[in-house]
């Protein structure tokens, strides 16, 4: 058996190479991985390794890398291994797992045991494990969201950023049409009474937009999920 570590933390791959070792005693190989984009080409040079994944890494994420590695063998087993449990991570895990796919979704506030338990249960016995306060915010967030699509909660996040309806087309590849049928459903399932504002074709930011909704949506939107949102945005914007 061969384990792919990626997790840009040293002292977090440390870790985990220890507790690879202690729960897979059948496991031959061990590689590790700095950040996403060393972990796409590390998984597909060695096509049969199983994977521990960070979320939160520069260069490229833990979901995005996730995605690539699963496009190319979607028979990978993948334990994600992270602080967060908020809504923007459980939803991005949720919608790029493959049908049939063994992965898990473990804390790093998790006890040595647990996480030992989830390597054992993902890698040996193909099963999948994830953390009840990930199981909680999946529930919660289909209780509080309302039932939202992947894309309706995207535009969500990107309305309590504060971003036009032109540049919300931009960033997602949408008409501007499209974006704003779609705006218009949030709002009926929201309930929320949007002002009138033009926008500039300039202007990225809609303020009086943002000045109505950011007040509720901070409310439905978990604060952290939005904060890194923001850095995804400010990283959009620097190459746009």
């Amino acid at each position: 058996m061969k384990v792919l570590i990626v997790e840009d933390d040293p002292l977090h791959r440390s870790y985990l190479l220890e507790a690879v070792c202690a729960a897979l005693p059948e496991c031959d190989k061990v590689i590790e991985a700095g950040n996403g984009v060393e972990g796409e080409r590390l998984a597909r040079d060695h096509k049969s390794a199983h994977v521990v994944m960070d979320l939160q890494m520069n260069a490229r994420n833990g979901i995005e890398a996730a995605r690539t590695i699963w496009k190319e063998r979607p028979d990978t087993r993948i334990l994600f291994w992270s602080n967060y449990s908020d809504e923007a991570y459980v939803r991005g895990v949720s919608r790029i797992v493959p049908d049939g796919a063994a992965y898990g979704y473990v804390l790093k506030s998790a006890s040595d045991e647990r996480l030992r338990l989830a390597l054992r249960s993902i890698f040996v016995e193909a099963q999948c494990v994830i953390d009840r306060e990930v199981r909680g915010m999946q529930q919660k967030s289909l209780g509080q969201v309302r039932g939202f699509s992947d894309s309706e909660y995207e535009i969500l996040v990107d309305i309590a950023l504060g971003l036009t309806d032109r540049t919300i087309a931009r960033r997602r590849g949408l008409s501007i049409r499209s974006v704003q049928n779609r705006l218009q459903q949030l709002y009926e399932k929201l309930d929320v009474y949007q002002m009138s504002v033009e926008d500039s074709d300039e202007g990225r930011f809609n303020l009086r937009a943002r000045a109505v909704t950011v007040a509720l949506l901070r409310k439905l939107l978990n604060y952290s999920a939005l904060e890194r949102a923001e850095a995804e945005l400010a990283e959009w914007l620097r190459s746009h």
